[in-house]
């Protein structure tokens, strides 16, 4: 019994003195770096694009049916309205 017990603190006490060299971290932080990337561009593609989108489009139609009652739908809805 006592010497599964001392085997067990020498496992503890070895991996406890594991430490990660400094190209270790390096790698973990850009793959960390890497992800959190990865992330924000869902996010961007996911939600804001479409969001964007969306309102833009809410934009632009009410500026163009606007313009559809005030002009018309002829040359001058397209090319504008001549200054005389």
């Amino acid at each position: 019994m006592p010497g599964s017990v001392h085997s067990l603190d020498t496992i503890s006490d070895t991996s406890s003195d594991v430490s990660l060299s400094s190209d270790d971290e390096d790698r973990l932080l850009e793959q960390e770096w890497q992800e959190s990337l990865e992330q924000l561009q869902q996010l961007v593609s996911i939600v804001l694009l479409p969001w964007v989108g969306k309102f833009l489009g809410r934009r632009w139609s009410h500026w163009a049916y606007a313009r559809y009652l005030r002009l018309g739908l002829g040359k001058s809805f397209f090319l504008g309205q001549k200054h005389l």
